[in-house]
């Protein structure tokens, strides 16, 4: 990897991880989060990440963002499941 992508990837990598860490702590402390309410943040997120003139840091920080909503919804989901 070259120098000018790995801070996008350690950016990235930092986003993603503490995206997760606050999601998990939102899900431990709050009795009334449901999937459904996170569900609607990430609705939300899709249509900030639309928006014109997002800059190169903040691009990555809402594709970090968005991806671990993703993951960790899908996860809630299957443990739901089981």
């Amino acid at each position: 990897m070259s120098s000018s992508t790995d801070w996008q990837a350690v950016k990235y990598d930092e986003v993603y991880e503490e995206e997760l860490r606050g999601l998990q702590r939102r899900r431990d402390s709050d009795p009334l989060c449901t999937v459904n309410d996170l569900e609607k943040v990430l609705q939300n997120l899709y249509i900030m990440e639309g928006a014109e003139g997002l800059g190169a840091v903040a691009a990555i920080s809402m594709a970090a963002t968005i991806a671990a909503h993703e993951h960790f919804i899908a996860q809630w989901k299957k443990e739901s499941e089981i």
